[in-house]
């Protein structure tokens, strides 16, 4: 819910010059993991082997191909849905809905793809194209989310987020002034949560594994598992769709650069790391290896209220983001199929342990805010945040 009128969240991510930074930092970032992925020593804290220009990086159909993906997954997340489900209620105590169609998009998706290729499509030639299309995503999510902090001027103060109206232009824009943006029923933030990215990831992993098909005669064992570990999580995420809508994504934080550029760019051509490392460099998996990676991504598990997938024997009386310990370890094993020689394919688990390490803090924060002096009773019973005895 958003803070009453005149009162204001604590500033995050270093204030406006931390989110500046990062606005300048993660998407140079994406493109030196694009470039060191297809180098021959394929460093990660090295140097890119050149520095591509614009004419490498610009091209018009690229941008084409990516707002012709967006628009055809936004035609998809305006079919009828199988559910509609209410989202957390709101400061004026109402509640937005939401289409429950994730899923469906990912199987037509499929579904297109599939026709497409049977009809000729070249998905083979997207890994070439991973450089323009990474750009063209990059400029898209620079515009849209000037499109949205131009739109949030207009909201009143109530459709605001609680830390994305700071008054500073450069903090808003990167974390969003409008909670909830939409254009009658379409929701922007909701929609570019899960559809175009995730389904644009495994897309991008089934080219990559397509093309080296094309290579080598027939995909690797260690891409194989790289794309079905990645499939089955972008699959689980749609399937149980409705449990974003209690993120702290969705009910927290605004529509600005920080999310349109995760969610566009980020995360499909980020995430795809490890397929891409893998056509450029095979790595030899046995299938004794391949078993035990497949037993570390398939832990036994259980659903939680909020859809995600946490470890039992009681692993909430030892730490108190459990669900963030099992993302950890399935991230290890998206990594483990490219081999313990390069640091580069673990970028996405050095990240991610990044990633929620600072996310565990800002839940942390807003449950002594919410809990009082029950969470310090919790936060005593249960000392160890993400890591039993570690951390």
């Amino acid at each position: 819910m958003a803070p009453p009128q005149g009162s204001r969240a604590p500033l995050e991510f270093g204030g406006p010059l931390g989110a500046a930074a990062l606005m300048l930092l993660l998407p140079v970032t994406m493109f030196h993991l694009l470039l060191v992925a297809r180098s021959g020593p394929a460093r990660l804290l090295g140097p890119p082997p050149y520095l591509p220009g614009l004419e490498e990086l610009w091209s018009p159909w690229a941008l084409l191909l990516c707002l012709t993906w967006l628009g055809l997954q936004a035609a998809l997340y305006l079919l009828p849905a199988r559910k509609v489900a209410e989202g957390q209620e709101l400061k004026d105590k109402s509640r937005l809905r939401y289409p429950i169609n994730g899923f469906q998009a990912l199987v037509l998706t499929a579904l297109l793809v599939g026709l497409g290729v049977s009809a000729g499509l070249p998905l083979s030639a997207l890994p070439e194209m991973l450089l323009p299309l990474a750009f063209a995503a990059t400029l898209t999510a620079f515009i849209f989310s000037l499109l949205l902090y131009l739109k949030a001027l207009l909201a009143p103060a109530s459709a605001l987020a609680p830390g994305g109206n700071s008054g500073n232009l450069i903090y808003d824009f990167f974390l969003g002034r409008e909670l909830n943006p939409r254009i009658c029923s379409f929701d922007f933030k909701y929609f570019c949560e899960l559809r175009p990215g995730l389904i644009g990831w495994v897309l991008i992993n089934l080219a990559l594994l397509i093309q080296e098909a094309e290579l080598r005669g027939s995909p690797s064992l260690a891409m194989w598992l790289v794309n079905g570990f990645q499939l089955l999580y972008v699959g689980d995420a749609l399937w149980y769709e409705e449990a974003v809508l209690t993120t702290m994504d969705i009910i927290h934080d605004g529509f600005g650069f920080m999310l349109a550029f995760g969610d566009l760019a980020w995360v499909p051509f980020t995430y795809s790391l490890q397929a891409q490392f893998l056509l450029y460099h095979p790595q030899p998996l046995g299938w004794p290896l391949a078993s035990f990676i497949c037993l570390i991504n398939d832990l036994e598990t259980i659903s939680t209220a909020t859809g995600r997938r946490l470890l039992v024997s009681g692993w909430w009386g030892m730490v108190r983001h459990p669900n963030y310990l099992g993302d950890l370890i399935m991230a290890l094993a998206w990594s483990l199929p490219c081999g313990v020689f390069h640091l580069l394919p673990y970028f996405y688990f050095l990240y991610f342990t990044a990633l929620l390490v600072h996310r565990e803090d800002r839940d942390e924060r807003q449950c002594r805010q919410k809990y009082g002096l029950a969470w310090h009773e919790y936060c005593r019973r249960v000392p160890y945040r993400i890591v039993p005895y570690v951390y």
